[in-house]
């Protein structure tokens, strides 16, 4: 089991609310008005870990040791909420997110692959490391800027809670495995591609509740991820290209095979998918699995 030594770990390093962000250092005349209500709206994104987790546990009932460690990552995620929140309730009271702005992220994602998910998710925290790297660049206000900081090196450890996870799913489940992971790994790594920010929190999730089924379709202001991401924090190609490196390493170091390049990635994407299809003569049921 991983979840035993993953606690140990991340409980060595977690850091205090309290102690360890330098609160006394705020400085009112650096936080502008629309730097105060980006940290709103992503106070209210990172409550979705709420129903991200309700989605974990769900789909990953069979998997004791994983749906532990979501323990673990649950606190932490919606600590990185609260963290926001304190900071607001400080020092612009007026944008405390309401329980009923917070209740309104909370909705049930349709059942999807357990592998799909995983990769998905890990591929999620590199992006929000880089994202969150970025924001602390673009703020000027100090005590934002030290938590985004810190933020930004727990999405960085989360991530490699997932990949221990991702090892453990490929000695598991093999080729089938593999081929998830690739083919997350090349939607994922294809950002500059869409018209939008591929992360869990603005893909959609629930056919029943389309259009507002994206986390970021049910928040206050609904264009704000776009505008942070293009106009605020700057995540400009060199940024996206620093996320889709970071993948490609460690797709690279997981299957023990260099992938330079998304393209390189989708062949192998390919090859591993070429493996699992079923034989000839299983029937319908098998080759629809």
């Amino acid at each position: 089991m991983l979840y035993p030594e993953l606690f140990k770990q991340l409980e060595a390093v977690r850091w205090n609310m309290d102690s360890d962000i330098p609160w006394d250092k705020f400085d009112a005349s650096l936080l502008t008005d629309e730097q105060a209500q980006t940290i709103k709206m992503n106070a209210i994104t990172e409550w979705s870990a709420l129903p991200a987790t309700e989605m974990f546990l769900r789909d990953n009932r069979e998997d004791s040791d994983f749906s532990a460690f979501m323990s673990v990552w649950f606190f932490e995620e919606q600590k990185h909420s609260l963290v926001l929140m304190e900071y607001l309730r400080r020092f612009r009271p007026d944008l405390v997110p309401t329980e009923e702005e917070l209740h309104e992220v909370r909705f049930d994602f349709d059942p999807a692959p357990a592998l799909e998910t995983l990769m998905l998710h890990f591929c999620g925290e590199i992006r929000l490391n880089h994202w969150y790297r970025r924001a602390a660049e673009w703020h000027t206000e100090p005590v934002i800027k030290a938590i985004y900081e810190t933020l930004s090196r727990d999405e960085a450890r989360h991530g490699g809670a997932y990949l221990r996870y991702m090892k453990r799913a490929m000695t598991k489940f093999g080729d089938e495995a593999r081929a998830a992971f690739a083919k997350v790994g090349v939607l994922m790594a294809s950002a500059r591609r869409t018209a939008q920010a591929l992360h869990p929190t603005n893909l959609h999730v629930n056919a029943k509740l389309f259009p507002r089924d994206t986390i970021q379709s049910r928040l206050p202001d609904p264009e704000w991820l776009e505008r942070w991401l293009d106009k605020q924090i700057q995540f400009d190609s060199v940024w996206e290209n620093k996320v889709v490196e970071r993948i490609l390493h460690n797709m690279s170091l997981l299957m023990d095979r260099s992938f330079a390049t998304v393209q390189e990635l989708n062949r192998f994407r390919k090859e591993m998918a070429a493996r699992i299809v079923p034989p000839a003569g299983e029937g319908l049921a098998g080759a629809s699995a």
